[in-house]
């Protein structure tokens, strides 16, 4: 082997190595503290493509379940006047039923005045509760809570279409009264058919709340999974990383002995030069 002075092959390759090993270390302490085993696109380019993929789906998913979690809270709220509303039926049934009888020996007048004021607190709590559906006002609702293959999969449709109004007009008991015993039957007759209209209305709310609450379902379990793979991708493997930088750091701490000794390597030329 020969000496040689001008180009010290040993300390040069001792230096690569430094650096090879410095940059692992750094490499390695930069997951540690992030977290993530991906901290640029030059760690794992496909592999980020893939993770930022996943990490987009479970941003829309959980707007979506926010979405869906609002169309319940809206749905609760007319499902509420919806029960209050079938309550006071109730009760216009009862004044209906007193006045219809000959056994009634008051004024029937002051069971109309009930009666009508009744069904003008109806149609206040009707309009409170926003249901306005069916007829030339009928719609369905749309909620986008994501997570499907297409936009169309991503959306549910809750069909409120069939649905009357809820207003003493839309039950038909708009024009009762109870001023007689025939009036009274007739009244009857629209509040068993108000009854019914309520019933189905009721049934298309809660229906659709639980249409919304399988999708919230759905959405939370594909949020889940999907964060899961996100993870596996993108997350750094702690015990592995913790492994990796006490390798590197004795690898460094071996680089910079071994370079030291490749630097004092040329001296022993002045060996010679004393001989």
């Amino acid at each position: 082997m020969s000496i040689s002075i001008q180009t010290n092959s040993g300390s040069l390759m001792a230096l690569d190595n430094l650096r090879v090993n410095t940059d692992f270390q750094s490499k390695t302490i930069q997951r540690l503290t992030s977290g993530y085993r991906i901290n640029a696109s030059g760690d794992d380019a496909a592999g980020l493509a893939v993770a930022n993929s996943y990490r987009s789906q479970v941003a829309e998913l959980n707007q979506g379940i926010r979405n869906a979690n609002d169309g319940l809270s809206q749905l609760q709220i007319v499902d509420g006047g919806l029960n209050n509303i079938t309550k006071m039926v109730d009760r216009l049934r009862t004044l209906a039923t007193q006045a219809a009888s000959d056994t009634f020996k008051g004024d029937l007048a002051t069971l109309d005045n009930e009666f009508k004021a009744i069904r003008t607190e109806i149609d206040r709590q009707a309009a409170n509760i926003g249901l306005v559906t069916g007829g030339a006002n009928a719609q369905s609702v749309e909620v986008y809570v994501g997570g499907g293959s297409s936009q169309t999969n991503s959306i549910v449709t809750l069909d409120l279409t069939t649905s009357s109004l809820v207003d003493q007009a839309g039950l038909g008991i708009d024009s009762d009264d109870l001023l007689s015993k025939a009036a009274a039957k007739t009244a009857l007759d629209n509040l068993t058919i108000a009854t019914a209209t309520l019933g189905t209305i009721q049934g298309q709310v809660g229906s659709s709340q639980n249409k919304l609450q399988y999708a919230v379902n759905l959405a939370s379990s594909q949020s889940t999974n999907i964060s899961a793979a996100e993870s596996r991708i993108r997350d750094a493997d702690v015990a592995a990383e913790a492994s990796n930088l006490t390798k590197a750091q004795v690898l460094a701490q071996s680089s910079m002995a071994a370079l030291a000794q490749a630097n004092s390597a040329p001296q022993n030329v002045l060996t010679l030069l004393r001989q």
